[in-house]
């Protein structure tokens, strides 16, 4: 896939607050052509164009290390901001009012809603799928309550796949910022979401091929507007 050499060099901030797999995401925006810079510095991220929150672990400590670099209250300043902000993974999940994973902790509640435990998912003949889900599953819908889909999702067909590993998904209050949904056996879930200036996606665009890498691009251009 091309970079956007057509458009303006925009600069993104990937956070890092100890739990994102910030290689593979940096390498994916610098394939589209996006100049990236990985930080935990409030004022780097503030003065960027775009912030993406990526993350792997646990919600509770997660949320103690953004807590720890002072990166809440920014991250709450970026939605005020207008400025594009992409979650991936945890990232999403973080976006939440609260987690009950491994007791209850609260989120950033950017988003309200709530991050649950797949319990028991079954395929069609009953048997229990194993938890985490790691692998690859489609994504559909792409927000038919917003009239439109997702600006992440241009030139991606309804039904692609993409790659997960999680064992928690989220469940937003406001139906209406769901993006996309996917099936784990018998349990659909949000697979992403679109609030204002807010994208965000449980599944790992960075690991998904090209497919994935053209939602890093549709971001790129989202930012360059």
């Amino acid at each position: 896939m091309p970079p956007i050499n057509m458009l303006k060099k925009m600069n993104a901030v990937i956070i890092d607050y100890g739990l994102g797999n910030l290689f593979s995401v940096k390498r994916a925006c610098e394939q589209v052509g996006l100049n990236t810079l990985v930080s935990s510095k409030p004022k780097e991220i503030l003065a960027s164009d775009a912030i993406i929150l990526p993350g792997v672990g646990a919600f509770g400590d997660a949320m103690e290390n953004l807590a720890r670099l002072d990166l809440i209250s920014t991250l709450k300043n970026v939605v005020k901001s207008n400025k594009p902000l992409l979650g991936i993974c945890l990232g999403m999940q973080l976006l939440m009012t609260k987690s009950y994973e491994f007791g209850e902790h609260d989120g950033l509640d950017i988003l309200k809603g709530s991050v649950k435990r797949f319990t028991d998912p079954k395929d069609k003949t009953g048997r229990v799928l194993k938890v985490p889900q790691v692998g690859w599953n489609g994504i559909y819908g792409y927000n038919e309550a917003l009239g439109d889909k997702s600006p992440l999702y241009e030139g991606i067909n309804d039904g692609e796949f993409m790659y997960f590993v999680h064992s928690y998904y989220v469940i937003p209050e406001d139906k209406e910022c769901i993006s996309s949904v996917t099936k784990y056996g018998d349990i659909e879930f949000c697979s992403s979401v679109r609030y204002r200036n807010v994208y965000a996606c449980q599944f790992h665009p960075e690991r998904s091929g090209l497919v994935g890498l053209k939602i890093y691009q549709n971001f790129a251009e989202l930012i360059s507007k």
